[in-house]
C-alpha cells in the first residue's frame, strides 16, 4: 500500500498544501493567498480547507500524517510559535496542539526554512552532500541548514534563523522589529519597494509605466528589454545577496548554498553577480562554494513538511522527530 503525507508550507503571501509518497513524489497540490492578517483561526481553517481539498480523493488510511512548516520563530520543541512577524495573532500560540485539535493524524511542525532545507536535502539539490545552507528570498528570508548531515537544531529548535542577522548597522526597518537585518534588504519585499522607489525617482526607464503598479517580475522583465535601472537594481540585488551568503558560507562552511523562493524564479540573471562577490570577498577555502538553484522549486518546504511527517511515523512521537532526522533516511 503506497503511503502518503500531507504537506503544508504557511508562507506570508502563500498557503500550499500536497500529497507526497515517500519518494518525495507530489501526488496533488493546492494553494491559495493566505489571510496573513485574519488572525490563528482563520489561518487554521486555511490550513485545514486545503488539507481537505487534498483529501477529497484519497484513502485516509494511506495517509500517515501532517507535516506543517511555518514562519518562524518557531519552538519546534513546545510546539508554539513564539512571534511570526509576517502573521497577525501568533506571538506564544500553541500552534501544535491547535492544529492537533483539528486533525485525526499526527501532526509535526517545523520552521518552513529548516523543511524547505530538509526536503532539497532529502529529495532535491542537496541530495548528495553532508553539509548545505538552503536560503529562501521570498517575502522574507529564511533559511536552515545541514551539518554533518544533520540537521542543525540549535535552542528550541530555533536555529538558522539567517535573514535576521544583520548587515547594515542602524539600516532599515525589518518586520522582525530590528533595524539592518538582512531580510530587510535581500528579500523580495525590499527589493519590490527600492525598484518603486529608484523608478518614481527616475525619468528614464519603463517601470512604472502608464501608472502601473511595480513587482519584482516587472523588474527582470524590462531587463530583458534593456532597461538601464531595471538591470541596475538586479545587480544590487545579487550584490545583496552575495555580501549575505559570504557570512553564511564562513559561519557553516557548506559544501554548497541552495537558494529557493520568489527570486529563485529569476536564479539565472541573479547567480553570475551572487557567485562574483563571493569569488572576491570570501577567505581562501570559501572561494570555491557554489551557489546553486533549488531543485524542487516551489515545493522544497512542503516536501520537506511531509517528510517530517514520514519520519514521525517511523519513529513513533512527532514531538521529537526534528531532533531526529538524520543522514540514514535518505534514499
Amino acid at each position: 500500500m503506497q503511503q502518503i503525507a500531507i504537506g503544508i508550507d504557511l508562507g506570508g503571501t502563500q498557503a500550499r498544501g500536497a500529497l507526497v509518497d515517500e519518494q518525495g513524489n507530489v501526488i496533488a497540490r493546492r494553494e491559495e493567498r493566505t489571510d496573513a492578517h485574519g488572525g490563528p483561526d482563520r489561518i487554521l481553517s486555511q490550513i485545514r480547507g486545503l488539507a481537505d481539498a487534498l483529501l477529497a480523493t484519497s484513502d485516509l488510511s494511506n495517509v500517515v500524517g501532517i507535516g506543517v512548516s511555518a514562519p518562524g520563530p518557531i519552538d519546534t520543541v513546545a510546539g508554539v510559535a513564539r512571534n511570526i512577524p509576517t502573521l497577525s495573532g501568533f506571538a506564544d500560540f500553541p500552534l501544535r496542539a491547535e492544529l492537533q485539535g483539528r486533525f485525526p493524524f499526527p501532526v509535526s511542525l517545523e520552521n518552513d526554512g529548516i523543511a524547505a532545507a530538509i526536503g532539497e536535502w532529502q529529495f532535491g539539490a542537496g541530495k548528495s552532500v553532508d553539509n548545505l545552507v538552503y536560503v529562501t528570498v521570498s517575502t522574507g528570508i529564511g533559511g536552515g541548514a545541514i551539518t554533518d548531515g544533520h540537521v542543525l537544531r540549535g535552542r528550541r529548535g530555533m536555529a538558522a534563523h539567517i535573514g535576521h542577522m544583520s548587515v547594515m548597522p542602524n539600516g532599515e526597518l525589518c518586520p522582525c522589529g530590528n533595524r539592518g537585518c538582512f531580510e530587510a534588504y535581500g528579500s523580495g519585499t525590499a527589493f519590490t519597494r527600492r525598484a518603486r522607489m529608484r523608478a518614481a525617482e527616475c525619468g528614464d526607464t519603463t517601470l512604472g509605466a502608464n501608472g502601473n503598479e511595480i513587482h519584482s517580475r516587472d523588474v527582470f522583465a524590462a531587463a530583458r528589454n534593456g532597461d538601464h535601472l531595471s538591470n541596475k537594481l538586479i545587480d544590487e540585488e545579487a550584490e545583496i545577496l552575495g555580501r549575505g551568503f559570504t557570512s553564511l558560507i564562513h559561519i557553516f562552511s557548506p559544501d554548497t548554498v541552495i537558494v529557493g523562493g520568489g527570486l529563485s524564479s529569476e536564479f539565472a540573471r541573479l547567480q553570475p553577480g551572487i557567485q562574483n562577490y563571493i569569488n572576491e570577498w570570501a577567505m581562501p577555502g570559501f572561494k570555491d562554494v557554489k551557489v546553486v538553484r533549488a531543485n524542487l522549486g516551489h515545493n522544497s518546504g512542503l516536501i520537506g513538511s511531509a517528510a517530517l511527517a514520514f519520519l514521525a511515523q517511523e519513529n513513533g512521537r512527532p514531538d521529537i522527530t526534528s531532533k531526529l532526522i538524520h543522514r540514514s533516511y535518505k534514499g
